[in-house]
Parts: structure tokens; sequence; C-alpha cells
């Protein structure tokens, strides 16, 4: 009988728990049994790792009887990640391999059958975990997986291609193989984490001719860190003003771009090209309300969470199922998402700026002067209905992008770059955090009356018109905060009835 034990990581969230391989190895009916709570991928790995350990010409122990246990028993494992650790641990058990040499390393990788380690999804939200853990481990992973892991910080991350190079690195000591070849060859190599270079790729915002008013609008929504509504007729622009929103973003910070990675890489689809540029997603409005918030067993993040420290862009947001709009009105709010299963829990960050864009009426061109509506006021009705008030009430700015004539488009000239937009967010956010320590949007309660230093003037204007205008509390606080980052953006140090009757119009209310 003989009992080895190898460390890896399960994926939960952004927490990624510790699993510990446990591999039996005694006299009797040859079998091999794998449990430990594994979802169908795991079970898999029994044929995965037998092909992996004969063709790569180690011994497979045929004649025992096998016993893998994932621990903690109730934890749900899910993915290849596991294949690795269980050859490892089966080689360890009959002796091939130094067990003792195991300690201090994790490990995760898919095997081919011929031995060969593929990617797997969750290496930087593992890496992530244990720099915040401040666990002392060296991380073992296949090429793919292992740059994406170096990019934390003070990261111990080893990258191994084949089956054969791990095992080399543990063997017994003394052993010729293990002479032969030592931590510095090709297959097993110890990886330095990158630095963060700041990008600012992607297209700009000198391509939109007119709109001024949205373009001011866009520029307040970055400034303070707030979600925008766009209503215009098809063709006015609204999507490419969208697509260009994340270039007037300030850059990322190192923590803010590793926590946005560390939940691409769960979902798999983190791009090394995309590193440190903040993320602009764009669902197609049919996507479920689980598709948007995240969900599943176990758990993983929806776009909501997919867009943190970026851009979550709707697009046709009528279209959308009404369960899925009002899936965000608690994220809107909080900045996170709270995923609630039978079995487990899960959090995920979910701090996004909402731009949403839509026709006016089922047609589009309600209000346009280049065509007539054809939609009657009942049609009109039902289409913007499908916005729920207190939706509508959680989305700080409100503003109408016309459509163009042919003339004005063709003749206009080139607009402002979005490097020279960013260069004026940037300052109004470093005046935002050193004032407050956080975006205008995020203002709560009390820190609102402490921090926008609201002339009388203003003060009164507010209150005469929220209550023409028949506004609730939340949408009186948040013209007041869309107020204080128009502020920020001039440079003022207290909030004037300028900056409160410019924000007002934002809170343009639908026909």
């Amino acid at each position: 009988m003989s009992l080895a034990l190898v460390q890896s990581r399960a994926l939960l969230g952004l927490q990624a728990p510790c699993v510990t391989v446990e591999v039996h190895l005694a006299n009797g009916l040859p079998s091999f049994t794998l449990v430990g709570l594994a979802e169908v991928e795991v079970k898999e790995a029994r044929e995965r790792v037998r092909s992996a350990l004969q063709n790569a010409g180690l011994e497979f122990p045929h004649n025992k009887r096998i016993t893998v246990n994932l621990a903690p028993a109730d934890l749900p494992k899910d993915s290849g990640r596991f294949d690795l650790p269980i050859a490892l641990g089966i080689l360890a058990a009959s002796g091939q391999i130094d067990a003792s040499r195991l300690a201090g390393h994790e490990f995760a990788g898919e095997l081919s059958l011929t031995g060969e380690l593929r990617p797997v999804r969750g290496a930087l939200a593992t890496s992530l975990a244990l720099q915040t853990q401040q666990i002392d481990v060296q991380l073992v992973l296949p090429p793919g997986s292992a740059e994406e892991a170096a990019l934390v910080p003070g990261a111990q991350v080893v990258r191994a291609r084949h089956l054969l190079d791990v095992v080399r690195a543990f063997l017994p000591p003394g052993s010729i193989a293990g002479d032969a070849k030592d931590s510095a060859s090709d297959g097993w190599s110890r990886l330095q984490p990158r630095p963060m270079a700041a990008s600012t790729s992607g297209p700009d915002m000198a391509d939109v001719k007119g709109q001024a008013t949205a373009k001011r609008a866009l520029e307040i929504a970055a400034a303070g860190g707030h979600s925008l509504l766009m209503v215009g007729p098809p063709g006015a622009g609204k999507s490419m003003l969208a697509q260009r929103f994340a270039g007037l973003l300030p850059a990322m910070t190192v923590s803010e771009a590793l926590e946005s990675a560390a939940l691409a890489s769960l979902a798999g689809r983190f791009r090394a090209e995309a590193w440190g540029q903040r993320p602009t997603i764009a669902p197609h409005h049919s996507a479920s309300a689980v598709a948007l918030v995240g969900g599943g067993a176990p758990p993983r993040p929806g776009e909501i969470s997919l867009a943190h420290q970026g851009v979550l862009f709707l697009d046709e947001l009528p279209e959308f199922p009404r369960a899925a709009l009002e899936a965000l009105r608690q994220p809107l709010e909080s900045g996170h998402i709270s995923i609630a299963r039978a079995a487990q829990r899960a959090d995920f960050p979910a701090r996004f700026q909402l731009v949403a864009a839509m026709n006016p009426c089922p047609c589009g061109y309600a209000g346009a002067t280049q065509r007539a509506c054809r939609c009657t006021p009942d049609q009109i009705s039902r289409y913007q209905s499908k916005l729920s008030g207190p939706l509508l009430d959680r989305i700080d700015l409100h503003v109408e992008v016309p459509a163009l004539p042919a003339e004005q488009l063709l003749q206009a000239s080139a607009g402002e770059t979005s490097a020279a937009i960013r260069e004026r967010v940037a300052r109004a956010r470093a005046l935002a955090l050193a004032r407050q320590g956080k975006s205008n949007q995020a203002l709560q309660g009390q820190e609102i009356d402490t921090q926008l230093h609201l002339n009388a003037g203003a003060t009164q204007f507010l209150h005469s018109a929220a209550t023409r205008l028949g506004w609730s509390a939340r949408s009186t606080h948040r013209a007041l905060k869309v107020a204080r980052s128009i502020a920020d953006l001039a440079g003022s140090p207290g909030t004037e009835l300028g900056h409160v009757a410019e924000a007002m119009q934002y809170r343009r209310v639908l026909r």
C-alpha cells in the first residue's frame, strides 16, 4: 500500500480554494476510482491519465486498486485542470517520482493522450488568489496558462510543456535522468512577471463627426463613472460613440487590470494582447438573465462581471428580455453580484459602466426630421414601457442622439481625439480620488452632502426643478453626482448653478 498527496486549486469565483489530490494504491482487483464531487470532465481524467502515462513511457500500475480522492469532498470540481496532479499522484504513489519534492508546488494542467500539457482556464485567477492569500508556492502550469499566471506581480510560475518535463524535475535524487535534465530547459522554465504596459489602441473619437451633446455626455460619464443611455434614430452614431467610450477612461491600475483579467480567465476569455485595456462587453439582445449576471454549477461570471472596470454596452436596450434588464438593477447600485445556488454561493465583482442605446420607437424615427414616424402613440408607449422606471432611474445620464443631415455629415471636420478627452477625464478623476477616495458615481448617503459643496443658488434651483419634474430621491442624488463630475471637469472646488443646470438636461424622460 502507498499514499501520495499533490496540491492543486479549484475554481470558485476569485477565491480558488485549495484541493488536495490524494492517491492510494492497494492490492486487490485492478480498478481506477475517482471520488470527491467531480464533474464529468474530471471523471474522464482516468482515461486521459492512463493513456498519457503509457504513451510517455511511464509505468501505469495496472495490477493495483487505484483510489483518487479530491479533497475537500463537498467542493465541486470541474474542468481538466486536475489531470496533471492526478498523474503526478499516481507516479508518486508508485515510487516513480520523489513524493517529498512535490511540497511547495501546486499543479494544474490538462493532459493529451501523448502527455502534452494543454492550457486550462482560470490560471490568472488562481495565481492572483495565491498572492492575495500570501501563499508561498510555485505554480506549475502548461504553456499559455503559465504566461497568463505570470502577469501577477511576485508570482512564482513554472511553465511545463510535457508530462515528462514535470517528471524529470521530481525524480529521486541521484537518478541519471534527473541529472541530465535541469530546470532551465525549454520544457521546464521559470517565468518572470511581466510589467503592465499601458495601451491606447482602439477606435478614436475623432472619427465621430458632430454630436457635440452626446460627446459631452460621454466625457461626463467617463469623468464620474456614470451610466449612460443614448436615444436616437437608426444610423445616428449611437453604436459608434459607445465603441469609443472605453478609450476615454483613464488607464487601468495594476490591481484593476488583474481583477478584470482574472474574471476573463475564469470564463476562458483572457487574451494576452488585451492585457491592461479596459474591456468593452457587448452582448446580443437575445442574452438571458443568467448570461448577463452569471450562473451555472459551479457558478461562472456573467457579462456584467466580464465588464468589470470597463464598459457594458447594451445595444437595442428594449429588445433585451425583461428579466435580464431587471437583473442589472442591483449590480448597478452595489458594484458586485452574488450568485446563490442550493449547494453554494459565489460573489463576483461587477463595477462596470453601463452604456445603453435604443431607438425612440419601433420604427426608430419618432421625432426625427429626415423621415416620418409611422408608429402610433400606443405602439411607442408599449415599446418604451419595456424599460421599467426603476431601471431608468438608475441610469445617470439620458441623452438624445439626433441624425445628422447629409451635408453636415460630409462637410464636418474631424472631431476631438480620444487622447485629448481622456486627459481631461484623468484630471477630473484625480480630483475626485484626492477629495473622496472614490469616483463621484460611488458616493453614498452623507458623502453626497459632504463632497458636493453646493452653493445656495444651486440648491434652491435643484429643489424647485426636482419638485416640478417629480423626481425621486434617487434621481435627485444622481443629478447631484453628475453635477459634481461636471464641476471636476471644470476644475471647480464647488458645485455651482451652471453645473447643476447642465446635469439636469441629461435626465431626459422618454415620451
